[in-house]
Parts: structure tokens; C-alpha cells; sequence
């Protein structure tokens, strides 16, 4: 071997080959086996940071958005271990497997967070794994009726192909995990034994880098303990709830003895969507709320009117409303899907069934009411209208189809003025539905008419509403709307009021947390007007506070207690009070 050959031989060097001949342009550059080693390392290694972080983030990441912050992945997943422990110790086609397994069990992890995120931040409550499939109708027709057809199919496909992407990727992450685990077995061994034995003296000692954040995580597994007794409670609660159904001291009171004190009077039950005890106490809101509720108690005491009001519980929060009507009307504590359905199948005696009993016209004046809805016979209404039959001929507002105003104009002019006895009617207003991104304009009543005028400059305002997200700019819309609100009910009871107007109104359930923040309580206003002072001496007993707006000290009671407790005030004698839920 030549001296030349020798050293390039010893040095790794080659002879450089010789210049390439012919057209350059038709050059193939040569990538070396070194570079393209090189690159696939890389590659490996950022998709084996990749697939780490994700299994990771899925175990650690916090179900609540206030939690969700850097800190709360300064923790030590006790599920984590566990897996790796046995990815390690298992031979290759248990390991296999196991991946399969967990890989998808990982993804529906993923998929409940998230979950639990998005009802937590809507309704403060986690997701219900038995009873809110049901809801996906109703979150459809939302979404439909704030964002038209296009945009809630958008979020149909959109959530589809979220969770499945979601169920995919975990799983090949996990996949990837353990590739990892076996490739580098030796150091990922000694890696595993080294956090077991840091999660069990941070367990021990209690350690917390960040406040109530505990460095020695459990938390995967207390998540699917606490969905696993959710079902079992829900699987439970349908007898029991059926036997409450059953136990009414009020199912076979004669007509006679039921209402007698309100003999005579017109009774309007009206249901403010989203009136909760924020609008009236915090301090970013009370301000317009209140100054609304105190000059209309000074203007209908001029006219002659008196009003007292307390607080409800609401079974319910940011939403669904129903089952703040099913409780209030039934007396019974209906806070989930389930028992909205068992109730609707019975023949339990509502608050409208008594009234009717009693000899009352009773009405349904339901504006949100935008598909068919056959359980109405349920609430007794001898006459039902729902958003078709309002004849509405103006825009929308958000997602309410049409404005309070109109609502009470419409039953004023075609259900009340014409009544030949006594009305009974349950009245749900929903300008102050989320998103609070439009809200009407107070008109004179003589210019409703159709509703055709809200085309032009009774429209919408947006003095604080928005599209997006911001927090500040959202109050200032759901402010603005409960303001609107509660002023079209004050100005109605003033230009259609008389001796036998029996006004009561309330909130349906608090709005969202994105207006209260989190652990706001689950109160509600609720008021009672009249000009019959015997009307509300009737109340007298009930504590509830003069005015139109209840201070912090006004009394508070569950929501199911309210039926017995009207029946019970306004009846010559009743059965003894129900024992709450």
C-alpha cells in the first residue's frame, strides 16, 4: 500500500472524486451517510421529548382553568411511575399490550380533562360521564342559535376530529415512551427509582414548590374516583328520586282550598335568565343592577306598589336553565338531566298545575322555545306559545330571537287584555342570555308592535359587549343586559299594572364564571310586587326585605322549598312544609 493510501486510511480521509462532467443543473447532491444519521438522531430525540411531555402533560395537567399555570406541572405523577415501572418489567408482547391498552385509556384521560375544563368554566361543575351526552343536543342548538348552522357544525366536525386526533396521538406517544424505556433500559431504570423515591419523601413531608400544588401527584387517580362514585351516585339517585316524586302533601288538595289568596289576580312568573346574586353584589356589576332595581322601587311606589325580596338557591350554575324551572315549579331539587327526565314522565303537581287546579287560565309564554317541545303538557299550560307563535318580525339579539320587551308586549296584547277569568302565566325572558354580545333598546310600548322596528334604531347596543373573551368587556355585556331586563319588567308592571297584577320574578341561575369568578355561591334574587296590600301581607312571615333588591342579610332558601312554601302562604291550610330535598 502506497504512503498516501496508508494515511488516508489512517485519518479517515478519501481522494476527492473527480469533478462530475456534463450539465450542472442535472447535479444530485450527495447528503452524507454522517448528516443524514445526524438528522434521524435529532428527529428521534425531539419526538421522544415530544412524547414524553404529552404523556406528562395528560397525568399532571390541572382540570380547572384558574389552575392552569407553570406551577401546576411541578409535580411528580404517581400513575406515571406505575406505568414506566411496568413497561420496564414486562417482556415484548405483554408490553405490547399494555401500550394498546393504556395507550387510548391515556387519550380518553385527555379527553375528560378537558371536559371537566370546559364545564367547570361554563357551569362550575364537572362533567357528568352518565347524564351530559344528553346536553349535546342542546350545546348544538346553542351554538346554532348564537353562530348560525354553519358555525355549530364547524364545532361538531371540529370536536370530532379533536377527540380523535386526541386518541391517536396519546396512544403513539405512549408508544414511543416505551421504546424509549426499553432502548435505554439501564439508565430509565435507575431514573423510575429515583423519582419513586422522591414522590414518597415529597408525599411524606408534604412538599409543595407552588402553594397547593403537592410535588407528590395523585391526581389521576382521585380523578377517576371521583367520576367513578359520580356514576355510581347517578345510577342510585333514580329510585331514590322517584319515591321523592311520589311523597307530595300537596297531589290531592281540591282546587278550592289551593290559592285562595290570590283569588281574583293575575300572576306573572317570570324567570330572568342569568339574574344571579353577582349582579346585585359585586362590585363591578351592583352599580347599574342596582341603580335600576332602586329607582324602579321608588317608581312603582308612586304607582301605588309594594315589593319584598329574598334569595333562592339555584340548583344550577351558568346554565341550564330547566332545571331551575323544574325545581322551583315541582318543589323538588333537580339539578341533573336524569332527574329532569324522571320528573317530566311523572304527574307530580306543579306550581302551574295548582293555579290551573285552582281555576286559573294558565299560559306559557316561552320565547327560546325554537323546536318542538312535547313535554309542555307536563307544566299545565292551557295555552302554550312558543317562538313561532310570538310572531316575532325583527332581528335576533345574540342568541336571544327576540327581546323581553316584546315578549311582554305580545302577552299583554294577546293573552292578558283579553282573558276572560284570571291568568296564570310563566313567563322565561332571555335578553340576558350569554354571550351578552347585543342588547336591545327600551322603546315606548306603543311602538313594539311586530317587532319589525328593531330593524332600525331600536336595535342593538354594545356599549360594553364583545365577541371576544375579555373579561372586563364581557361583565360590562351581561351588566348591561340584566339592567335591560329587569327595567322592561319595572317599566311593564308601570303602563300595564293594576289592583290585580301579582308580579313574581327571579333569577333562573348565576351567570358563567367568566362574570363571577370562581366559588361564587348559587343564589338568586327573587321579588314579589303588588298594589293588594293583602297580597303581601300575606309574605309578611317570609323575612324577605322591602324593595325590589335584597340586601346581603335577606333570607336565603333552597329552591324546591319555594312551592310548598306559596302554596303553603296562600292557601287556607296545607299540609305541613316538605323537608328540603
Amino acid at each position: 500500500m502506497t504512503l498516501p493510501a496508508r494515511l488516508r486510511r489512517l485519518t479517515g480521509r478519501r481522494r476527492p472524486s473527480p469533478a462530475p462532467t456534463g450539465d450542472a443543473s442535472a447535479r444530485t447532491p450527495v447528503v452524507s451517510p454522517v448528516r443524514r444519521g445526524r438528522a434521524r438522531r435529532t428527529w428521534s430525540a425531539f419526538g421522544g421529548v415530544l412524547a414524553v411531555g404529552l404523556v406528562y402533560a395528560v397525568l399532571v395537567g390541572p382540570d380547572r382553568l384558574g389552575e392552569l399555570t407553570p406551577g401546576a406541572f411541578l409535580r411528580i405523577p404517581l400513575e406515571g411511575l406505575l406505568v414506566a415501572a411496568l413497561l420496564l418489567a414486562l417482556p415484548p408482547r405483554p408490553r405490547r399490550v399494555v401500550v394498546a391498552v393504556a395507550g387510548p385509556l391515556l387519550g380518553l384521560l385527555a379527553i375528560v380533562k378537558l371536559a371537566d375544563l370546559g364545564f367547570r368554566t361554563a357551569l362550575d361543575r364537572p362533567f357528568d360521564l352518565v347524564l351530559d351526552w344528553l346536553l349535546l343536543d342542546d350545546a348544538y342548538g346553542f351554538v346554532r342559535d348564537s353562530a348560525g348552522r354553519a358555525g355549530a357544525v364547524g364545532a361538531v366536525v371540529g370536536v370530532v376530529l379533536l377527540v380523535g386526533v386526541l386518541l391517536l396521538v396519546v396512544t403513539v406517544a405512549l408508544r414511543r415512551l416505551a421504546s424509549l424505556l426499553v432502548g435505554h433500559e439501564r439508565v430509565a431504570t435507575r431514573t423510575v427509582a429515583a423519582l419513586t423515591l422522591a414522590w414518597v419523601v415529597c408525599a411524606v413531608v408534604g412538599v409543595r414548590i407552588v402553594p397547593g400544588v403537592p410535588v407528590a401527584d395523585a391526581g389521576t387517580t382521585a380523578l377517576v374516583g371521583a367520576h367513578a362514585e359520580q356514576v355510581d351516585a347517578r345510577l342510585r339517585d333514580r329510585g331514590r328520586f322517584t319515591a321523592q316524586i311520589d311523597a307530595d302533601p300537596f297531589q290531592d288538595v281540591p282546587g278550592d282550598q289551593l290559592l285562595t289568596g290570590l283569588r281574583g289576580k293575575d300572576v306573572v312568573l317570570a324567570f330572568v335568565e342569568s339574574y344571579g346574586r353577582d349582579a346585585v353584589e359585586d362590585p363591578e356589576l351592583a352599580p347599574q343592577v342596582n341603580a335600576v332595581l332602586d329607582t324602579g322601587t321608588e317608581r312603582l311606589r308612586a304607582a301605588g306598589y309594594g315589593a319584598r325580596s329574598g334569595f333562592l338557591t339555584s340548583p344550577t350554575f351558568g346554565g341550564g336553565s330547566w332545571l331551575a324551572h323544574d325545581t322551583l315549579l315541582s318543589g323538588l331539587w333537580t339539578d341533573n338531566e336524569q332527574r329532569h327526565r324522571s320528573l317530566l314522565a311523572s304527574d307530580r303537581l306543579t306550581l302551574n298545575g295548582a293555579f290551573r287546579r285552582a281555576g286559573w287560565q294558565t299560559v306559557g309564554v316561552l320565547p327560546a322555545a325554537t323546536q318542538p317541545w312535547p313535554e309542555q303538557g307536563f307544566f299545565s299550560y292551557d295555552r302554550y306559545y312558543d317562538a313561532a307563535a310570538l310572531g316575532y318580525r325583527g332581528p335576533k339579539f345574540s342568541y336571544a330571537p327576540m327581546p323581553d320587551q316584546y315578549t311582554l308586549s305580545f302577552f299583554q296584547r294577546q293573552v292578558r287584555a283579553g282573558a276572560d277569568r284570571p291568568i296564570m302565566a310563566e313567563i322565561p325572558l332571555i335578553s340576558s342570555h350569554s354571550p351578552w354580545t347585543a342588547v336591545p333598546r327600551m322603546i315606548g310600548w306603543d311602538e313594539v308592535g311586530d317587532g319589525a322596528i328593531y330593524h332600525g334604531d331600536a336595535g342593538a347596543r354594545n356599549d360594553g359587549a364583545s365577541d371576544d373573551r375579555d373579561t372586563g368587556r364581557v361583565r360590562a355585556g351581561y351588566r348591561q343586559a340584566v339592567a335591560y331586563s329587569l327595567e322592561t319588567l319595572i317599566s311593564y308592571v308601570q303602563t300595564y299594572g293594576d289592583d290585580d297584577l301579582v308580579l313574581v320574578f327571579l333569577g333562573d341561575h348565576q351567570p358563567a364564571p367568566v362574570v363571577t369568578g370562581e366559588g361564587a355561591s348559587r343564589d338568586v334574587p327573587i321579588t314579589i310586587v303588588a298594589r293588594d296590600p293583602a297580597v303581601l301581607n300575606r309574605v309578611a312571615g317570609w323575612g324577605w326585605q322591602d324593595g325590589l333588591r335584597p340586601g346581603p342579610q335577606a333570607p336565603v332558601w333552597p329552591m324546591d322549598t319555594f312551592r310548598d312554601r306559596f302554596l303553603t302562604t296562600f292557601g287556607p291550610s296545607a299540609p305541613p312544609l316538605a323537608a328540603p330535598r
